[in-house]
């Protein structure tokens, strides 16, 4: 009896690593696949890539003080990698769901042999690779051009902070794509993005925004991300930072749960 239980474990065994194998090769198909399709669509790789890189070049560099503090730059350079993380997050996934909702290749692919989630997992790990891209041509302009001087540790970390801080907007994108139509998706997906960043006191200053309107500033997600990569360069107080991260997570797993809803309601 023994021997048959042994058989029966060493016949499993390598069907179960080949299971896997095969689940790896066909989620790194369908992120290149995903790749190629956010490279090949200048509507979203030029500004997610280039516009942080371009604002932080005029508000950051040209249209600062001439010799502008290290606190000021590390702050400005915190609070454009939190644009572009924002922006990765919401389009990558948002934009492409609805689409591919509209023309019915999500059913499709819910049709096709592949393991369950690997359509979503490639559209987020795109996303935060997309994320990447951006943070690290920011940092270097931000080291040679702008003068900004952080530890290994802290440029470490804000590459992290990238790559992590896309997932909440991974998932507020997925839910407006799960519930909006393709030709809505990317107007509501600006009118969260932009409104939400100019709140949270990425364009400007808190203290110069009305006092309601800089009161608000915590109800948004992109408010706790920046407080978060306020404490990375060193600008910013380290004791609420467990709080953002809960926030943010809460934020996320709540976004997910909604949009996972709606995915399976039929249609």
């Amino acid at each position: 009896m023994n021997s048959s239980i042994a058989a029966s474990r060493a016949t499993r065994e390598p069907a179960a690593v080949a299971a896997a194998v095969r689940g790896v090769r066909i989620f790194l198909l369908e992120a290149h696949t995903e790749f190629l399709r956010l490279v090949r669509a200048p509507s979203f790789s030029v500004p997610t890539i280039a516009f942080p890189l371009l604002f932080y070049v005029m508000f950051g560099v040209l249209l600062g003080p001439a010799h502008p503090l290290p606190e000021s730059a590390r702050s400005a350079l915190a609070s454009f990698l939190v644009l572009g993380t924002i922006a990765a997050g919401l389009f990558a996934l948002g934009v492409t769901l609805a689409t591919d909702r509209g023309r019915g290749l999500l059913e499709l692919k819910r049709a096709l042999p592949m393991p369950r989630g690997t359509y979503l997992a490639a559209k987020m790990a795109m996303a935060m690779v997309f994320a990447a891209v951006m943070s690290l041509l920011l940092m270097v302009f931000a080291a040679v051009a702008a003068g900004v001087v952080l530890t290994l540790m802290r440029w470490s970390l804000m590459l992290m902070l990238a790559v992590l801080g896309v997932i909440p907007f991974c998932a507020i994108g997925l839910l407006v794509g799960s519930v909006c139509k393709d030709t809505a998706a990317p107007a509501v997906l600006n009118l969260i993005y932009l409104p939400m960043s100019f709140l949270s006191g990425l364009w400007v200053p808190l203290p110069l925004l009305p006092r309601p309107l800089a009161q608000l500033a915590p109800l948004w997600p992109s408010w706790h991300l920046a407080q978060i990569a306020q404490v990375v360069v060193g600008s910013g107080a380290q004791s609420g930072i467990a709080v953002h991260v809960l926030v943010l997570a809460g934020m996320a797993a709540g976004c997910f749960m909604a949009a996972r809803r709606a995915l399976a309601r039929p249609r």
